[in-house]
């Protein structure tokens, strides 16, 4: 019994002569990329070089949309109204898109990064601001959001072609949402552990909550964050085993 799954990652997410992550290294493990546009992180040439990374290994090129906290890296929750957020996200896929085109390439999906990404997963006003810049920008592009969130609920209902994202390397609450960073056992990080997670995703829809019921996931899509130390070795074995596992891995 086989499956088939994308494995995303976020990446220039450095600012400056700041580096974050191992980009280069990690880029031809996944299928999938989403790139910082200089809100929570990122700068003109981070993107530049990780948009020429992901075109030289033939990874689908992704906008990564943040609030505008580059100090908090985008994890910190801002009170904006809809159309702000629909304004910046909007800014934000021009920026990347500028120099996805410029290398001869074109822009695949789009995911929201951050306190803006967990927001918008229950807050359907603000799931709905993001998925309308995405549908006034090119309604080609696919939608991602947590599965079972209102992301992928405003992405559906505008029409949009939505993929459900699981999360290879963060535990579940029961209600679906993902484990607050600032709780303890918010992280998985054993990559056995982790793919067998994503594997029983792919092939049951189902994943085990943090007080251990299971509840129902669609996976589309597998986040392997970049940032995290030993990262790399991590997304290594995560590949690994899913390919052991007769799982097929390729781009939205």
């Amino acid at each position: 019994m086989g499956g088939r799954i994308d494995l995303n990652c976020d990446m220039g997410e450095g600012f400056g002569a700041w580096r974050m992550g191992t980009d280069e290294a990690i880029m031809p493990l996944i299928t999938s990329v989403n790139i910082a546009c200089g809100f929570h992180a990122g700068d003109p040439d981070t993107m530049r070089r990780t948009v020429g990374c992901a075109v030289r290994h033939g990874v689908a090129v992704g906008v990564h949309p943040g609030f505008p906290d580059l100090i908090g890296f985008g994890r910190r929750d801002m009170n904006v109204t809809p159309e702000e957020a629909r304004n910046f996200v909007l800014y934000q896929i021009g920026a990347l898109s500028a120099f996805v085109r410029a290398q001869g390439a074109r822009l695949s999906h789009v995911k929201a990064h951050g306190a803006l990404y967990n927001r918008a997963a229950r807050d359907p006003q603000l799931a709905s601001a993001i998925a309308l810049a995405v549908k006034e920008y090119d309604p080609s592009l696919v939608f991602i959001g947590l599965a079972n969130s209102e992301l992928v609920r405003a992405g559906e209902r505008l029409g949009l072609r939505v993929a459900s994202e699981v999360f290879a390397d963060r535990t579940y609450q029961p209600d679906g949402s993902l484990t607050s960073r600032r709780l303890p056992h918010a992280m998985v990080t054993e990559p056995r552990e982790a793919a067998a997670r994503v594997i029983r995703m792919v092939r049951e829809g189902k994943v085990k909550t943090i007080d251990g019921q299971d509840c129902s996931v669609r996976a589309d899509t597998v986040c392997i964050h970049g940032d995290t130390p030993g990262a790399l070795e991590f997304a290594q074995a995560v590949r690994q085993e899913l390919e052991g596992a007769g799982i097929e891995i390729g781009p939205l």
